[in-house]
């Protein structure tokens, strides 16, 4: 599994895209959409026109934005220069009327040469092919559905909080992960509601005993104070801070040698 990082930002950060996470197992999976976020997909070399699952945390636009430029040019490229499959999207209670409502309006949807369909998942797990993808709800917004994601193939396991809180669901979906990406949107000096600050990272990696947590999904001011060490305070294990177009390679872990005897 490999995991590339295509915006570590939010919508009001100067240098960093929005949030956007591609996942690569036997199917090519991308979470969150947000803006700036398709230009890193472009530079990463992933083929935007076989991208067949995308899934959406939540229903605030700094998610799923750039989705209105990827339909617009994969209608145009599907239609006039070479044929694509199906698209999926996935997201929380809410998304199939959202979604539903936002392609109508579009332009060249009705003539659409491909499929599209939404799927709402809600605390449940999909397969697709040897790739599991469980979603679970995690606090984030008053009245608005949220939840992250887990995925899991060939023994490996990344986890993706989108954005939340410190709530049990989110502990709960990490459990033993190898990768947590987590929402560390302030440091404990300036922390935000509905998401969580960099100690609150370290609490979760720690009562989830995962392998490796990435910090990612900065606001501005995360980035005048050291939230690695201050995540470090709580987790003991190894800690990234993320940046866009970083690749990590997920890979199941060795077994542990025996001991002599």
């Amino acid at each position: 599994m490999r995991l590339t990082v295509l915006g570590s930002g939010t919508n009001v950060h100067p240098k960093r895209a929005a949030a956007g996470y591609l996942v690569e197992t036997d199917h090519v999976l991308l979470f969150d959409f947000g803006p700036r976020t398709l230009a890193n997909l472009i530079k990463a070399g992933a083929d935007r026109h076989r991208l067949q699952h995308l899934f959406i945390t939540h229903h605030h636009t700094d998610h799923f934005a750039d989705f209105f430029t990827f339909f617009f040019d994969a209608l145009f490229h599907a239609k006039f220069v070479a044929p694509r499959p199906a698209l999926t999207i996935y997201g929380p209670r809410g998304t199939r009327r959202l979604f539903g409502a936002l392609l109508k309006a579009m332009p060249g949807f009705s003539s659409a040469p491909f499929r599209v369909t939404v799927t709402e998942l809600t605390d449940r797990t999909i397969r697709l092919g040897k790739t599991r993808v469980t979603a679970r709800t995690v606090t984030h917004s008053p009245g608005l559905h949220c939840q992250g994601y887990r995925v899991e193939h060939g023994g490996a396991s990344l986890a993706y909080s989108g954005d939340a809180e410190y709530c049990e669901g989110l502990v709960a979906l990490c459990r033993g992960a190898d990768v947590a990406v987590l929402d560390c949107s302030f440091p404990v000096q300036r922390p935000g509601r509905g998401h969580m600050h960099a100690q609150d990272c370290g609490r979760v990696a720690r009562e989830a005993a995962v392998k490796r947590l990435v910090l990612s999904h900065f606001y501005p001011v995360a980035e005048r104070y050291d939230v690695k060490a201050q995540a470090g305070r709580e987790f003991g294990g190894r800690i990234t801070i993320a940046r866009d177009r970083l690749k990590i390679a997920i890979t199941r872990p060795s077994p542990a040698s025996p001991k002599s005897r």
